[in-house]
C-alpha cells in the first residue's frame, strides 16, 4: 500500500495505529520492544526505564518477557520500573494489588533487583499520600524520566486510574474511581460494593513526559472506547485523547479492538473496497440505517453522497443491490428454526431434512439457554425435534449466600416435619453460617457451599427446560471442571472439560448445536465454553461421521445482541411466545430482581431479553421488512 493510501485509508486516526490479528502476535511485539530497549542500553551500560501497567491487557507481554529471560537470556539486572497505579487502600499482600499481580506475573520470574521496583503504596496513611506522591514523581524525574510507558485502556477511556476529568498536566495523586471502573473490577473483588473507591495514579502530565508511550488494547469489549480515543476530539471525557497531542505514541490493538475503528468498520468511506456479499449486506444496512430509509428506498444519490459511489459503479443500478439484500435478509426469517419438512430450504437458513432433527443446545450458566433462546428453543420442542439442553456450568458463583442458608434451614424443617433426625443438616448449617460471616470478598466457598448453591441452580435450571418442553432424560448437567478450578488457579487444563462434552456429543450425534456467541459476560465463562465446544466439535470430525452434518448456531442476548448484518437466522416470536419465554425466565428465581453478577445492564434478565428481541425486530421493520413482536437472532459459526 503506498504511503498517499494509507494517509487516506487512516485519514480520521489521530494518533498512530498498528493492529495486529491476534492479542498474542500484539503482545510479542510490544515485548520485542521492550527487550531490544533493554539490550540497546545494556550494552551503553545505561539503566532502562519501564512504566508499567497491570490488568488483563500486558498479561501476555509480561509472559512473552518471562521466556525471552529464560529461553534467550534477557537480563534485567539493569532495568528499573514504576507502576502505575494502585487501588487504595490496599495491603500488598492482597490478591487484588498490583504489586501481588507484578510479582506473580513478572517479578518473580526474572532476575530484576526488586529495590529497583517501585509501586504506589496503596497502605499509606491518608494524611502521607500527598508526599508520597512527590516523592514519586521525583524518583521518576532522578532516573532521567521514563524510556517507555506501557498502558491499558479503561472503558471510561482512563489511562492508569485517570479518570474522566482529569487534567491534562495532572502529577501522581489519590483519584476516585468511576463507577464503571468499579463495575468492571467488581468480578476480582466478588462484587461492586468491595471494590476499593479510590486509589493512587501516575498523572496524565507523568505519562506524557515518556519517551516512548504504547497503549495496547485487545477484544471487542475496547472497541468503542478506542474509536473515541484514536478517532475522536480532545476531551477530558475521554482522558485517552490526551494522548493525541503526543510525537512519541503509539496504538497497539488486536483486530476485535480495532474493529469499529472507520478503516475497519466503515471503510468505504475511506478507501475502495474489494466488494463481497458479507461487505454489500454490511454497507447497504448502514446506509439504510443512517438515512433512516427502508432499504428499497435507497437512491444512487444515496450511495454517491455516503462513500458508496464505487458500489454502485460496479454493481449497479441501486435498485437492483436494494432488491437484492433486501432479500438476502427476508430469507433470514424463518419460523422453522430446525427447518421445514417438505419445503425448498435453498433461500432458507437451515436444512429442511431431516424431519426430525437432533439438536443440542449449550447454555454456559444455567439460564443463558432461556434467556438467550428460550423462544426458539421453546418451538423446536414444539415442532417435535430431539431437543436436548447441556447445561455446561453449575452457576454457583451467582448465588447468594443469603439464600443458601434460606435452602437450609428449609432441609432442616422438612426433616423435622417428617419426624427425621436433622442433627447433620444443623451442623452443616451451623458451619456454613460462620464461614460466610467471616468470608472475604472473592474467597472461594466451602464446597459444601458450592454444592447447595449448584443445586439451587440445577432445580432452576430443570424448571425452565421442563417448561419449554423437553423430558428430563434430555436435560444434562455437566458441571465442567474448570468453572471451580478456575476459582483457587489462574493456570487451569480444559482437557477433562474438552472430553466430557465429546462424549456428550458422540451421545446425541446432533444436527444443531446451539452455542452462546456472546462473549462479553462479566466472567467471560461464555468465551471458555465456546472455545471447549469448539475444540470437541473439531476433534471429532475427524472420526465421527455425523459431525459433517452438525451445524453450529450461535446465540446471544443475555449480554449484547447480533447487528442485523451479522445475522443469518432470526427467529420471529409472536407475544403469545414471548410471554412464554418470559415465563420460562422467571423459573430461574435466583437470577431474579438483582443478580450477583448483573454487569453493566442495571436491567433484569428477562427485561433485557425482551427489550433486545423486540429491537432487533423493530431494526427489521425499519429496514423496510415485516413488523414482527420479538426477534431471536442467530450466526451460523463454519468449523
Amino acid at each position: 500500500m503506498s504511503r498517499l493510501n494509507l494517509l487516506e485509508e487512516t485519514r480520521y486516526e489521530k494518533l498512530p495505529v498498528t493492529v495486529y490479528p491476534d492479542s498474542g502476535s500484539a503482545s510479542r511485539a510490544v515485548a520485542k520492544r521492550i527487550a531490544d530497549l533493554i539490550r540497546r542500553k545494556q550494552s551503553k551500560g545505561e539503566t532502562t526505564v519501564l512504566g508499567l501497567a497491570t490488568g488483563a491487557t500486558p498479561v501476555k507481554v509480561y509472559a512473552e518477557l518471562i521466556r525471552l529471560h529464560k529461553e534467550e537470556g534477557l537480563s534485567f539486572a539493569n532495568v528499573v520500573t514504576f507502576n502505575l497505579d494502585e487501588y487504595y487502600p490496599m495491603q500488598p499482600d492482597a490478591a487484588q494489588s498490583y504489586v501481588y499481580f507484578m510479582k506473580e506475573q513478572l517479578f518473580d520470574h526474572i532476575d530484576i533487583d526488586m529495590n529497583n521496583v517501585h509501586i504506589p503504596n496503596g497502605t499509606l496513611a491518608q494524611e502521607d499520600i500527598a508526599a508520597f506522591c512527590l516523592a514519586y514523581e521525583q524518583k521518576i524525574s532522578a532516573y532521567g524520566g521514563l524510556d517507555l510507558q506501557i498502558l491499558g485502556i479503561g472503558r471510561t477511556g482512563h489511562i492508569g486510574f485517570n479518570e474522566p476529568g482529569s487534567a491534562p498536566n495532572s502529577g501522581t495523586r489519590l483519584v476516585t474511581l468511576d463507577d464503571l471502573t468499579r463495575r468492571d473490577a467488581a468480578h476480582d473483588f466478588g462484587g461492586k460494593e468491595n471494590v476499593p473507591t479510590k486509589a493512587i495514579t501516575m498523572g496524565i502530565g507523568t505519562i506524557f513526559k515518556a519517551r516512548e508511550i504504547v497503549l495496547m488494547a485487545w477484544n471487542r469489549k475496547k472497541a468503542g472506547i478506542i474509536k473515541k480515543a484514536v478517532e475522536g476530539e480532545i476531551s477530558s471525557e475521554v482522558p485517552a485523547t490526551y494522548l493525541q497531542l503526543s510525537d512519541h505514541v503509539e496504538f497497539v490493538l488486536d483486530e476485535e479492538a480495532a474493529s469499529e475503528l472507520t478503516r475497519f468498520d466503515t471503510p468505504w468511506e475511506v478507501k475502495d473496497c474489494v466488494w463481497d456479499e458479507a461487505l454489500i449486506k454490511k454497507a447497504v444496512i448502514w446506509l439504510a440505517k443512517t438515512l433512516k430509509k427502508p432499504i428499497l428506498k435507497l437512491t444512487e444519490e444515496d450511495y454517491n453522497n455516503h462513500g458508496m459511489a464505487q458500489l454502485a459503479t460496479e454493481r449497479g443500478p441501486v435498485y437492483n443491490i436494494n432488491i437484492h439484500i433486501f432479500n438476502k435478509i427476508q430469507h433470514t426469517i424463518t419460523g422453522w428454526p430446525g427447518g421445514k419438512p417438505n419445503a425448498d430450504d435453498s433461500q432458507r437458513p437451515e436444512r429442511a431434512l431431516p424431519d426430525v432433527k437432533r439438536a443440542i443446545i449449550f447454555s454456559p450458566h444455567p439460564d443463558d439457554d432461556v434467556i438467550s433462546m428460550g423462544g426458539t428453543f421453546i418451538r423446536l420442542a414444539d415442532q417435535g425435534h430431539d431437543v436436548h439442553v447441556a447445561y455446561q456450568t453449575s452457576g454457583n458463583t451467582a448465588v447468594w449466600d443469603e439464600d443458601v442458608l434460606r435452602f437450609t434451614e428449609f432441609a432442616i424443617d422438612y426433616a423435622k416435619a417428617r419426624g427425621e433426625d436433622a442433627s447433620v443438616q444443623e451442623q452443616a448449617y451451623e458451619d456454613m453460617r460462620k464461614f460466610i460471616e467471616v468470608k472475604q470478598p472473592n474467597q472461594p466457598d466451602t464446597l459444601e457451599i458450592r454444592n447447595i448453591k449448584g443445586l439451587i441452580r440445577k432445580g432452576e435450571a430443570i424448571a425452565g427446560a421442563r417448561f419449554a418442553g423437553l423430558p428430563d432424560e434430555n436435560i444434562h448437567f455437566m458441571a465442567l471442571p474448570f468453572y471451580d478450578r478456575q476459582k483457587t488457579s489462574r493456570k487451569v487444563s480444559f482437557e477433562d472439560d474438552i472430553q466430557q462434552t465429546m462424549e456428550l456429543l458422540r451421545q446425541v450425534k446432533p444436527h444443531q448445536v446451539f452455542a452462546a456467541g456472546d462473549f462479553a459476560d462479566p466472567h467471560g465463562t461464555h468465551k471458555v465454553c465456546f472455545d471447549i465446544i469448539l475444540e470437541a466439535l473439531k476433534r471429532l470430525k475427524g472420526t465421527e461421521e455425523w459431525v459433517d452434518d452438525c451445524w453450529l448456531w450461535l446465540y446471544r442476548g443475555a449480554w449484547h445482541e447480533f447487528e442485523v448484518h451479522e445475522i443469518e437466522m432470526a427467529v420471529p416470536l409472536s407475544p403469545q411466545e414471548v410471554e412464554r419465554k418470559k415465563l420460562a425466565i422467571f423459573k430461574h428465581q435466583s437470577q431474579k430482581d438483582l443478580p450477583v453478577f448483573p454487569g453493566d445492564d442495571a436491567r433484569e434478565f428477562w427485561v433485557r431479553a425482551e427489550e433486545r428481541n423486540r429491537e432487533t425486530a423493530l431494526a427489521y421493520d425499519q429496514l423496510g421488512l415485516a413488523e414482527y413482536e420479538a426477534m431471536e437472532a442467530f450466526v451460523r459459526y463454519k468449523f
